[in-house]
């Protein structure tokens, strides 16, 4: 079974891609410099399915972060995402960009399995003190809807109260830590992060074998507050006909 998958992660201001086989990743890239993912994210592909040894036609899927985030981070991601998997004749699959944080909080080795006793809450900058989160479970499965969330000290009280153990997550995680209330400081982990492309790939994987993917056509993000954008320049043809290039 070809279980290649090209990864891409815009939710951000800064974006990253990786193409991994299984759990495994084969190559990875990131883009650094602030909102310049319109002009810079298919070359970027291109130089990491190169670098996996092989083509876009080889992939079996392409996975894209599927919000909330940026709303034209995310625009630019599932845009280019979308044109890929048109001219490859290749499935989508959207994945949620809190359940990578999620799993990348896993991956720092911060978080041991306690189905009980630890919860994972990601979160997302929104500007000021709003954040987007949600709760996950040891093993990043999502166990509360998303939302955005206007950050106070007694925000998470009931969470906290509950679980023996809460792992702060994300870019938005700072802004909790210095009003958490004194009494669960002890039992609190903060992890500040970037939500990362690799950190895709076990969800990723999970949906290929099953089979869920999105209808390519009609698949928009999920942007969780309404924006008003334009459209980002789509550069699809570079990274299906890297040849064809001037």
């Amino acid at each position: 079974m070809n279980n290649r998958i090209l990864l891409i992660e815009t939710a951000t201001d800064v974006c990253s891609v990786a193409v991994s086989e299984g759990n495994e990743i084969l190559s990875s890239g990131h883009i650094t410099e602030a909102r310049s993912q319109a002009s810079q994210l298919a070359p970027l592909i291109q130089d990491t399915v190169s670098r996996a040894g092989m083509r876009i036609q080889d992939l079996a899927a392409v996975a894209v972060s599927s919000g909330p985030g940026s709303y034209t981070g995310l625009r630019v991601g599932v845009s280019t995402a979308k044109g890929i998997c048109f001219g490859a004749g290749i499935p989508l699959i959207g994945i949620e960009t809190l359940t990578a944080i999620a799993y990348g909080a896993i991956r720092t080795g911060a978080v041991q399995e306690d189905p009980e006793g630890t919860v994972i809450i990601p979160m997302i900058d929104a500007r000021r003190m709003e954040v987007y989160t949600a709760l996950y479970d040891s093993s990043a499965q999502r166990i509360s809807d998303t939302e955005a969330v206007v950050l106070a000290p007694d925000t998470f009280s009931g969470t906290l109260a509950e679980y023996r153990r809460a792992v702060f997550t994300g870019d938005g995680a700072a802004k909790y830590e210095s009003m958490i209330p004194e009494q669960y400081r002890d039992r609190c982990i903060f992890l500040p992060s970037r939500p990362e492309a690799e950190d895709m790939a076990a969800a990723a994987f999970r949906a290929l074998q099953e089979k869920r993917f999105e209808d390519t056509a009609y698949f928009e993000p999920f942007y969780l507050k309404e924006f008003i954008a334009a459209d980002p320049s789509r550069k699809i043809e570079a990274v299906l006909h890297p040849e064809r290039r001037l």
